[in-house]
């Protein structure tokens, strides 16, 4: 992807899709309803991962 914005855009669905998937399996009884600090940084891996992944080759067709 050459276009920064759309690869910013991938990042941050990518944490934000971690961070929901990690809370939904927690039920109110387990103390609260928050988010743990290992989901939080699954989802910064995530992001950063997404980032690398999208980021544009050096032989690209031109």
């Amino acid at each position: 992807m050459k276009d920064r914005g759309m690869r910013t855009v991938v990042a941050v669905l990518a944490g934000l899709a971690v961070i929901y998937f990690g809370s939904r399996g927690r039920s109110a009884d387990d103390g609260g309803g928050g988010v743990s600090g290992g989901v939080v940084i699954l989802a910064v891996l995530a992001a950063a991962l997404a980032w690398h992944l999208t980021r544009p080759g050096d032989n690209a067709a031109k």
